[in-house]
């Protein structure tokens, strides 16, 4: 297949619209099943790049969520604790603990689950049936992969009534070294960003605490390459082997720390103990539910504890979360890694991720305020690595 036709671009009034290789060569993916449209393929070809390098850097299957060419969260195939899995809704699944991918699914799917409704997933392995048969029951647009087992295959297609969309990528393929872009009918052009995020890149390190744990090594390069394919300005909290909280697309660095701190405190609080025991109704949906859990959290727009909405959710009025349970629950956080793409300019930045309970940090440097970040560290025992590489994305 040399091109293929969309229905639309970016917007229904954008037309024509198809995706080909601008050298006449066969495009390296097959449609499996329903019919992409333009940003699902932004989504798609973003995501397994996201995917396959982190495969390639850390040797582990590797799975990311993205909505809107950024993504909610990366991460590998590592065992997920019991209240983790009930967190995600995956304590149901069954041979969960035998399929790294399936354990990365869970992960990355699970981290920011109100902004993955609808999203675009991409593995860096073949689709195996756990990994299918959970995607399954969450509402996705689309998958891409290097290739799915014949049970999984068929389990991915009867989604959206047989209309999800499924695409298999070659694996082997490699993009050429120069790519282009048009905006208002000019071209750009620019090598691309085959920068590797490896160990190598960490070695740097200007605080005076200079202990970095493998784990967090793994941390911080999961939270890189998550950096390199998220919108710019970004900031990524990763722990675990997972990003925790994304803060993508925002002009001000700090804008992308609270941003990524805020979502990083909710996915520890997601695993409260009142949050766990929430007594919702069997009939409540997830998508439902995770509304209703982040406005437990957050307090946001609907009270739902309040009298005359509790009613609608639970089998009974839940105790609140309370400001002193929130504040007791994440100073008990602490060893979670923070990347950005481009230097802090000031130190409240490290003010800000302290307090979701950051202890290593990777960020190029750079800034005419570098001693006052490197001193802020120092203040709260934090190690930072400078990378001097600046990952920009857009």
């Amino acid at each position: 297949m040399k091109e293929f036709e969309l229905k639309y671009g970016c917007n229904p009034n954008q037309k024509p619209a198809k995706i080909f290789m601008a050298d006449g060569k066969e495009l390296p993916i097959e449609i499996l099943n329903g019919k992409p449209g333009y940003i699902n393929f932004l989504d798609a070809f973003n995501s397994w790049q996201l995917v396959k390098e982190l495969k390639e850097a850390l040797g582990l299957p590797a799975v990311t969520s993205f909505k809107h060419v950024s993504p909610t969260s990366a991460a590998v195939g590592i065992k997920l604790p019991e209240k983790l899995k009930k967190a995600c809704f995956v304590d149901d699944i069954e041979g969960l603990d035998d399929s790294p991918l399936a354990c990365a699914y869970a992960r990355a799917r699970g981290t920011d689950r109100m902004c993955s409704f609808g999203d675009w997933v991409a593995l860096s392995d073949v689709c195996d049936v756990t990994t299918a048969l959970m995607i399954k029951r969450e509402v996705s647009d689309g998958i891409i992969a290097p290739g799915y087992e014949p049970e999984a295959l068929e389990i991915l297609k009867s989604k959206r009534k047989g209309t999800y969309n499924i695409v298999k990528i070659d694996p082997d393929y490699v993009p050429e070294p120069i790519e282009h872009k048009q905006v208002y009918g000019i071209t750009f052009e620019q090598g691309r960003n085959n920068f590797e995020i490896n160990k190598e890149l960490l070695s740097n390190i200007v605080t005076q605490n200079k202990d970095l744990p493998d784990s967090t090594v793994r941390d911080l390069i999961i939270s890189l390459i998550t950096l390199k394919y998220t919108q710019s300005n970004s900031v990524c909290f990763a722990v675990d082997g997972q990003a925790i909280g994304v803060g993508a697309g925002q002009q001000s660095r700090i804008h992308c720390t609270r941003l990524a701190g805020s979502k990083a405190d909710t996915w520890f609080l997601r695993q409260h103990e009142k949050v766990l025991n929430l007594p919702f109704k069997d009939e409540i949906a997830r998508p439902v539910r995770d509304n209703v859990i982040d406005g437990y959290i957050n307090r946001n727009e609907e009270d739902v504890c309040a009298e005359g909405n509790w009613q609608k959710y639970f089998t009974a009025q839940p105790e609140r979360l309370t400001d002193e349970d929130i504040k007791a629950y994440l100073s008990t956080i602490d060893g979670v890694a923070l990347g950005s793409d481009a230097f802090f300019p000031f130190d409240d930045n490290i003010e800000r991720a302290f307090r979701s309970g950051v202890k290593y940090i990777a960020e190029p440097g750079g800034s005419i305020r570098d001693d006052a970040v490197i001193e802020c560290c120092d203040k709260y025992g934090i190690i930072c690595a400078f990378t001097g590489m600046r990952l920009f994305h857009h």
